[in-house]
């Protein structure tokens, strides 16, 4: 039988990754929505597919700031990592993230819930519950095109293994474990 602590944790974990996941592309998308959806690339997306692209481009920086290449089919194949190849510092600022939104969700996840280091470290860790199927989602709902044709997105493997569950267990636990130390005090 599960204990309502343990229950608890997986709920707070469940809503953290939720909450990280979504707030995490919000704000790339506040911070670089605008500077996409006024490039040419997004203007000759939108004519070739006939839809809005730029929500989908964000979703490409998203993953970028997870270390999740895009992969771009178009005679031959292609990856691409738009923030890891950046310049600008505006770009390069996105790898920090994912990381201090589940690091903090982490923390919220394990806040009050166990004083052992290894429970705290599990209860943050469990915001994996919530983030890694928006990561499976979003790879998918990101992608442009179709497989017969030229298409790009996400690589999936990547974005389900890395973005989806390396990065929330890793960096949860260690949010859990600051969370389950402060509280502790």
């Amino acid at each position: 039988m599960v204990d309502t602590d343990a229950k608890r944790a997986a709920g707070r974990g469940l809503a953290g990754g939720l909450a990280a996941w979504t707030l995490g592309y919000l704000v790339v998308y506040l911070l670089h929505g605008s500077s996409i959806q006024n490039s040419v690339g997004s203007d000759l997306l939108e004519v070739f597919t006939g839809e809005p692209v730029t929500w989908k481009l964000v979703g490409w920086l998203f993953y970028n700031a997870h270390n999740v290449a895009v992969q771009v089919s178009l005679l031959g194949q292609r990856s691409v990592n738009l923030v890891a190849g950046a310049e600008e510092a505006a770009l390069t600022v996105l790898f920090l993230v994912p990381p201090v939104l589940l690091a903090l969700a982490g923390a919220v996840a394990a806040w009050n819930t166990a004083a052992e280091p290894t429970t705290a470290a599990r209860n943050g860790a469990a915001v994996a519950l919530g983030y890694l199927p928006l990561s499976a989602a979003g790879a998918v709902l990101f992608a442009i095109g179709s497989g017969d044709g030229p298409s790009a997105g996400p690589a999936l493997v990547t974005a389900v293994l890395l973005a989806g569950a390396v990065y929330p267990l890793v960096f949860g636990a260690v949010g859990g474990l600051a969370g389950g130390h402060f509280s502790a005090e």
